[in-house]
């Protein structure tokens, strides 16, 4: 375990336009940070300049209170698990697991103490003699992870490891993942573009955006006081509702001086049928049914808004199409955003 600081970290490449914009981080000894942001937003390349597969063009990278900025990747202690799984097909599980100790010179019966302990510990031991192409996705996703697991790093890096599974398959190795990180106590950074796996996996989350991070914090935390209108809007399945100050009066009651955008989640909206000029009237537009709860995409009325409302199944049922609600909130659950897009403080 070893904590890793990232220092003014900065990242451009031929056209000048900065990928990554002088960043700073710290990922404490022994903990799950995940690193999430859209498709282009710098947060792969952070994990390469870690790793010591790209260069940066300026900072320092620090784990365990070493400047590692300049060390060659084999010199830093670090493991890299990536998105293709990259198993050499012709070797079984052992040997690929054990070839880059080989190559380092281990003697074998150390790699193979390495291998069998890291195989016990994703339940990999029956598979040793298999190749690749006798494994599940998820099998040889576990294999990867072995191969960083039997080089004893200082800090592990994942990138979007479980991209390449299916839906089912993600969710067991999440679950699968976590574990291990309880198991090993090891200091992980994880990028993914899926807030799930960003919610469920770190203890703390990056959220990047356009080469900067905009806001780090616990999961929970990030999801009820987003910092900004980006945070709030990345975080949530379906996204928050943002609505101008102006129209939102009836949910919100007064809002702090220099409001521009209300932002409300759809679990946190109820609807009633009775006229209620306390709250906000839309028209139901369309309802998705996702099971045990339902999504009413609304329009506020005079306005034109949409508004996504997640309803549980109760037992009066879901209102007719077309039809005119009232939405009602916990007003104190409501949040306000100035003009630059910053959380107003309520």
């Amino acid at each position: 375990m070893a904590e890793l600081r990232i220092q003014g970290l900065g990242k451009s490449f031929g056209n000048g336009v900065p990928v990554v914009g002088g960043i700073d981080l710290t990922v404490h000894s022994g903990e799950f940070m995940v690193l999430v942001g859209p498709s282009g937003c710098g947060k792969s390349t952070t994990l390469r300049m870690v790793a010591g597969l790209e260069d940066p063009n300026e900072g320092q990278i620090f784990i365990d209170g070493v400047d590692v900025t300049d060390r060659a990747p084999a010199e830093r202690g670090v493991a890299m698990v990536f998105q293709s799984y990259a198993l050499y097909p012709h070797m079984t599980v052992a040997a690929n697991m054990g070839f880059g100790l080989r190559m380092a010179g281990l003697k074998p019966d150390d790699v193979e103490a390495r291998v069998h302990r890291a195989a016990r510990s994703l339940q990999l031991e029956p598979l040793l003699q298999r190749r690749p192409r006798e494994l599940s996705g998820g099998q040889r996703q576990r294999v990867a992870i072995g191969r960083a697991i039997v080089r004893e790093p200082k800090v592990f890096l994942f990138d979007e490891p479980l991209s390449n599974l299916d839906a089912s398959l993600r969710t067991q190795m999440r679950g699968e993942l976590a574990e291990l990180h309880q198991r090993l106590g090891a200091t992980i950074v994880y990028v993914t573009h899926d807030q799930v796996e960003a919610m469920t996996l770190g203890q703390r989350i990056a959220i990047f955006n356009a080469g900067r991070i905009e806001q780090v914090g616990a999961p929970l935390a990030l999801y009820e006081r987003p910092a900004n209108l980006f945070v709030a809007g990345f975080l949530g399945s379906p996204r928050m509702n943002f609505l101008p100050a102006a129209l939102a009066e009836g949910l919100a009651g007064s809002l702090p001086s220099g409001t521009v955008t209300v932002g409300i989640r759809p679990e946190q909206l109820r609807w009633v049928i009775a006229e209620d000029t306390s709250g906000l009237p839309v028209r139901l537009d369309r309802i998705e049914h996702l099971g045990d709860v339902a999504l009413l995409h609304c329009q506020v009325l005079g306005g034109g808004e949409p508004v996504i409302v997640k309803s549980a199944l109760g037992p009066t049922g879901l209102p007719p199409l077309q039809h005119t609600l009232w939405l009602q909130a916990d007003r104190g659950r409501v949040l306000a955003f100035d003009s630059a897009g910053g959380l107003l403080a309520r």
